[in-house]
């Protein structure tokens, strides 16, 4: 159902209505006192390290996949002192499958600086925690309402939806308009005594009520006055935007051994998979053979006779927010060291020491090769 704009006009008035914000904030609390039954590690925890990992780790990754690398990272390192004086290399290993590895990067810097600078001690104004590397509105507004009770109201894709149909509103929050609108409107259905209790609530009643796809609106406490059930609309909030298409990449490894080892080199510049590991790469444009790989890649430098092919991959690949990842694994053994700019020999053995990207470590999985353990 289309909502035309006078219609939208008039639903967008209804924020201003106090009547409607006390109904939503108080019939949201109650929600969360009487019925929310959605149970998560880091709910009700004031130790900000924890809050702060807990909302790093799921950024763009689902509760189901984040909760054992959460419960991993508070096992190794319980503090942030202790998170600050691990090896970078441990720290990503122990990141390895989470993906968009910025935020293990800026993990350790923001770590290295609350140890250092801080004392250990993490700050405690909403301010100085948006300050913090990695952090935006909505990790400050998190960790300061949960770890000190500051009145900051969370802006997630949940809080969105809930807020989006509660009130009719048909603006997208990647606007301008849209982003101030939401970020107002939460901000005063905050409830400014127990902002932490809030702010789980509408997170909670997000995931688990008012759910993107088939919403649970029989059992919703709102629904009385939901713009989008009324007008038999849910699917229409919030306003979808259609995305770019995706950039399309071609990523072709070479696994050459020699005497036991491979040689790899860690991954560095600004594209994707920064400071994680590779062996050793040709990026195309499209599809291409792996005989014409092979002879791009070595040349005259490295003949055939030189080395054997153990294995060609099928073909993998792997979605990213932005691009698609094709391409494949052609495994050689060589029968002397082949040297390349970039490129050193890793043991076998120490293999499993290094962080890998999803791309390179789902192949290991299939292949069942011994030296990689997850």
């Amino acid at each position: 159902m289309i909502i035309n704009r006078f219609a939208d006009n008039y639903f967008m008035s209804g924020i201003k209505d106090r009547k409607r914000q006390l109904f939503f904030t108080t019939n949201l609390l109650s929600w969360n006192a009487l019925e929310n039954r959605r149970v998560m590690p880091w709910k009700g925890e004031k130790d900000p390290y924890k809050i702060w990992l807990s909302e790093i780790i799921l950024q763009q990754t689902r509760v189901e996949q984040g909760l054992a690398y959460y419960n991993n990272f508070i096992k190794t390192y319980p503090t942030v002192k202790k998170l600050a004086a691990a090896p970078e290399k441990d720290v990503f290993k122990l990141w390895e499958g989470l993906g968009y590895y910025s935020r293990c990067k800026n993990l350790l810097a923001t770590a290295a600086y609350i140890a250092n600078d801080c004392n250990g001690k993490f700050p405690s104004e909403y301010e100085l925690i948006l300050d913090l590397k990695g952090i935006g509105p909505y990790t400050a507004a998190a960790i300061g309402s949960f770890a000190f009770n500051l009145p900051y109201a969370v802006v997630d894709g949940n809080v969105i939806r809930v807020l989006a149909r509660f009130f009719g509103i048909s603006l997208s929050s990647l606007s301008p308009e849209g982003k101030k609108t939401f970020a107002n409107l939460a901000q005063t259905l905050l409830d400014k005594d127990q902002p932490g209790k809030y702010n789980q609530a509408i997170m909670d009643f997000g995931a688990t009520i008012c759910k993107p796809m088939l919403p649970l609106c029989s059992q919703c406490v709102m629904r009385s006055q939901c713009v989008a059930f009324k007008q038999d609309a849910i699917q229409e909030y919030p306003l979808k935007i259609k995305k770019a298409a995706k950039k399309q990449r071609w990523f072709y490894y070479v696994l050459a051994e020699y005497n036991g080892s491979f040689l790899v080199r860690k991954r560095s510049g600004k594209d994707i998979w920064q400071n994680l590991h590779e062996f050793i790469l040709t990026e195309s444009t499209a599809d291409a053979s792996a005989e014409e790989l092979l002879a791009a890649l070595f040349g005259q430098h490295f003949p055939m006779q030189q080395y054997q092919v153990r294995d060609i991959s099928k073909g993998y690949r792997q979605e990213l927010t932005h691009q698609t990842i094709r391409g494949c694994f052609i495994h050689i053994v060589s029968t002397k060291q082949l040297k390349l700019d970039g490129y050193y020999p890793e043991k076998k053995s120490t293999l499993k020491k290094l962080a890998f990207p999803k791309f390179i470590t789902q192949y290991f999985v299939e292949k069942n090769l011994d030296f990689v353990t997850n």
